[in-house]
């Protein structure tokens, strides 16, 4: 039965997914395009270390957002024909629910371990590519097991609110505005209540975490 749940979430999110494996191979080595200027005799000039780090570093910000985006899009092309039908389907088979969610589950991961499988070669062939000045180091590894815990993380927590109704996302959706009309309201009025930044806080200290500080391939 994974086989069919897997090959239909196949086809639902297979541009979403295929174009994330281009771009997951890609960006590693779009990263280090410049750093040819850093090969040979030159390397060990002063400041050539910092453009080095400096001209990855600019591409740092895309992989957490590639991960986000790709999370989101397959744990929501999941459920969107179970939402069409009224969950009619999923009602009909001989399983029971959990069992029909963790197929679900288990087959939009499988599907997201092909960009994240993207990236770590290209990531190889980034570090592959370069030669590094003294002092720095290269950390494919690191890099592809940060990006596919980030993908994890997303598609957990978006699937979980996919999971449910479309009322359960207007809920969700709902307290975010709450939270936000409160915020807008306490900065008209002087008054010391910032809801999004307790929040915001919290949230970052978590499994989010993950997504914020430095996302490097070249680093000290």
């Amino acid at each position: 039965m994974f086989k069919v749940v897997f090959l239909t979430q196949w086809k639902w999110s297979r541009t979403a997914v295929l174009a994330g494996v281009f771009a997951a191979f890609a960006l590693p080595i779009l990263s280090v395009q410049q750093a040819g200027v850093f090969a040979g005799p030159t390397r060990e000039l002063p400041g050539h270390a910092r453009r080095l780090l400096d001209t990855v570093q600019t591409w740092g910000i895309a992989y957490p957002l590639l991960a986000l985006v790709l999370g989101v899009l397959v744990a929501v092309t999941a459920w969107a024909a179970d939402h069409r039908g009224r969950h009619v389907y999923a009602l009909a088979l001989p399983v029971p629910r959990w069992h029909y969610v963790l197929l679900r589950f288990a087959a939009g991961g499988a599907l997201l371990l092909a960009p994240l499988a993207a990236l770590g070669v290209g990531a190889l062939l980034a570090s592959a590519s370069v030669t590094l000045p003294p002092g720095l180091q290269a950390y494919p590894v690191a890099l592809t097991v940060r990006f596919g815990l980030a993908l994890l993380v997303a598609y957990a927590v978006i699937f979980s609110i996919s999971a449910g109704t479309p009322r359960t996302a207007a809920i969700v959706l709902s307290a975010i505005a709450f939270l936000v009309a409160v915020e807008v309201l306490a900065a008209a009025v002087h008054a010391p209540i910032d809801p999004l930044q307790f929040l915001g806080s919290r949230v970052l200290s978590g499994p989010f975490g993950i997504f914020t500080g430095r996302w490097m391939l070249i680093d000290v």
